[in-house]
């Protein structure tokens, strides 16, 4: 798993409300959630839709309860209500994602037990690819 570049994203301090703004972008028209290992490649999708001038901001969620449990004004500005395009990202099932990203939004998941199989192949298989990602988001926008 790639070690975050903390010079260019926020401190980890805002692990303690359950979810903060990891890397953000001037008038963000998409916001990617994801947790763990699955940074990463957000951030990698990021860099990627800049490249082609689209903005996005990504958020880390490593908690969803404590997320829950912060108020509304902090819940807002990490999930901003007027960026209408939001994505998770989740090497696992979507339950507990829609809240955050609603109706409107993209989940990013893996709705099946797994395969055997070189984790590289099985990740553009199952569309956890920075093109794959991107390629949806864009259809979206």
């Amino acid at each position: 798993m790639p070690v975050i570049d903390r010079s260019i994203t926020a401190p980890a301090s805002g692990t303690a409300r359950g979810a903060y703004v990891l890397k953000d972008a001037v008038n963000p028209v998409a916001i990617l959630i994801a947790t763990g290992s699955e940074l990463s490649l957000a951030l990698d999708v990021q860099s990627a839709l800049e490249s082609d001038g689209i903005a996005v901001r990504v958020v880390s969620a490593p908690c969803l309860e404590w997320f829950a449990e912060q108020e509304l004004s902090y819940r807002e500005s990490v999930l901003t209500p007027s960026i209408a395009l939001k994505v998770s990202i989740e090497v696992g099932i979507a339950q507990g994602w829609r809240e955050l990203i609603g109706d409107g939004g993209i989940a990013i998941s893996l709705e099946h037990y797994g395969a055997s199989a070189d984790a590289k192949r099985l990740f553009n298989e199952f569309g956890f690819s920075v093109e794959a990602i991107t390629k949806r988001i864009k259809a979206a926008l």
